[in-house]
């Protein structure tokens, strides 16, 4: 069994490998490079995971590399650490959070942060691969799913179990992520889709269809982070 390996098509990091078998970081470096052998109840617990996690994975499409999906992992660890407790945060309000926090880096910097998969949907954004990652963090014990109200609407909301790894966000990526936070991060569902539906990606796609990075470059100046005049 190449742990490793899997561990990564699997889109896990070796801390959330470590938390979720119970050993320590170390450990688990020591056992995926040959220096410690599996116990027999590690394996079985290793095996149950993993088959948990192929089964999700199988179920819906991943459109991202396994590095990016790492990256989302801890991006979305550290959203919710910073604002997740805020009543007004609940599932679309991360939609569109995490939304404005790829396009605006990629304006920036021509580079993607996270580069996921963003869906023209009705009420904004949407991120494809958001569902098959969160489950898979549910799985490994990185967050827990829970509803509540917010006037008066049902919410689902999700509690970070564990610290963001910020070995894997630069300096740069976490400035762009505070940054979107700072601007957005105190706005209702309603007034981020309402946003959204203004900024020039969203605009410029069909329904239903994928919203396409370079559109970012075609901003108004409301929602552009880009000063071209620097070009």
């Amino acid at each position: 069994m190449d742990i490793k390996q899997q561990r990564r098509a699997l889109g896990l990091s070796q801390s959330e490998l470590a938390i979720r078998l119970g050993l320590s970081r170390p450990t688990l470096q020591k056992i995926e490079t040959g220096e410690r052998p599996l116990k027999k109840t590690e394996k079985v617990a290793l095996q149950k995971i993993f088959a948990e996690l192929s089964e999700v994975t199988a179920d819906m499409r991943v459109h991202i590399p396994a590095q990016n999906l790492l990256k989302f992992q801890q991006v979305l660890l550290y959203v919710l650490q910073a604002v997740g407790a805020k009543p007004n945060v609940g599932l679309t309000v991360l939609y569109k959070l995490l939304y404005f926090i790829d396009f605006d880096y990629y304006e920036k910097y021509e580079q993607q942060l996270m580069g996921l998969t963003y869906i023209k949907n009705t009420h904004g954004p949407t991120p494809r691969e958001f569902a098959v990652t969160v489950e898979q963090m549910r799985l490994a014990g990185l967050i827990e799913p829970v509803r509540s109200s917010y006037f008066a609407h049902e919410q689902k909301k999700f509690l970070p179990k564990v610290p963001a790894d910020l070995t894997l966000i630069n300096g740069q990526e976490l400035d762009m992520i505070d940054d979107v936070l700072d601007r957005y991060g105190d706005k209702s569902a309603r007034q981020l889709s309402d946003l959204s539906h203004e900024d020039t990606p969203w605009k410029a796609t069909q329904d239903k269809q994928n919203i396409e990075y370079e559109l970012a470059f075609y901003r108004t100046d409301r929602f552009s982070v880009r000063d071209y005049g620097e070009l």
